[in-house]
């Protein structure tokens, strides 16, 4: 498959899942990622709607995939709301198995400074319980990196650093558990997407998300726009046998097909096709 096929799309909640797929088989995108908490795809009319998406992706060729939302505090400690984060994520697996989706992007959750040990761990028990979930349906979750805060703010991701991807992924070991980068994300880091590539194992990526940034502040610009030498990223990448998709995230759904064009002209000066 050529790289350009291999670049999917992440279409949010831009469209209703079955028109997504629509447009993703129009435009010759193989991979789709919709995001099913609200409108058009609100989660509680999804699972009526789920034979539909199924048969559409069969129809089409395109695969599937669901992006749970990072502001969902999967490192929630409370009680009711601690319960509710559990459903949560078991309710994405299932809707997953309706429709045939072949992945579930999931997040860590995120910490307020003071309670950073006892959130991480809450996280990584409930990141365990919904592998196990996703395990008896045989559905596979994508933990995704997520992206620095400024150091003054009070809130921060989970699962963020070198150090915490290590963490995260030295303890949830299930097949079933494979993992999301971003590398824009890791473009915030002073090790930069290289020195993230060089400590992470591909062998379990299934996804790298792309968008450009100037490496100060999360942003979701065109590829173009900001600092990312996405020339060298897919270099590396590719050199360190990531054999999965790549997904653009910004912009409209035109700037993702006009940012396709130009990242596989950025692959093809390093000699990638």
């Amino acid at each position: 498959m050529s790289l350009f096929e291999r670049i999917g799309m992440d279409v949010g909640r831009d469209l209703p899942a079955e028109d997504a797929i629509r447009w993703a088989a129009a435009n010759d995108v193989k991979y789709l990622d919709v995001q099913t908490d609200l409108a058009p795809n609100a989660l509680a009319e999804m699972p009526a709607r789920a034979a539909a998406i199924r048969e559409l992706c069969q129809e089409t060729g395109v695969e599937l995939g669901l992006h749970t939302l990072s502001g969902v505090n999967i490192a929630e400690v409370s009680p009711h709301v601690s319960d509710a984060a559990d459903a949560y994520l078991r309710s994405y697996i299932d809707l997953a198995a309706l429709t045939g989706a072949g992945w579930v992007i999931v997040h860590a959750g995120y910490h307020f400074t003071s309670d950073y040990e006892r959130r991480r761990q809450a996280g990584l028990e409930r990141l365990q319980r919904a592998v196990d979930h996703a395990e008896a349906q045989g559905i596979t979750l994508l933990l995704e990196n997520t992206n620095r805060e400024p150091d003054h703010a009070e809130v921060h991701y989970l699962c963020c650093t070198l150090g915490e991807i290590r963490w995260y992924f030295e303890r949830l070991t299930s097949p079933n558990l494979q993992m999301a980068f971003t590398a824009n994300h890791a473009h915030l880091y002073p090790e930069d997407v290289a020195g993230f590539v060089d400590a992470i194992d591909f062998g379990r990526c299934r996804e790298v998300r792309l968008a450009d940034c100037r490496g100060e502040v999360e942003e979701h610009l065109q590829p173009g726009e900001g600092t990312m030498d996405f020339a060298d990223m897919f270099r590396r990448i590719e050199a360190a046998g990531f054999t999965g998709h790549y997904m653009n995230q910004f912009g409209t759904l035109d700037d993702m097909l006009v940012g396709r064009r130009y990242l596989v002209e950025k692959a093809r000066t390093v000699g990638l096709a």
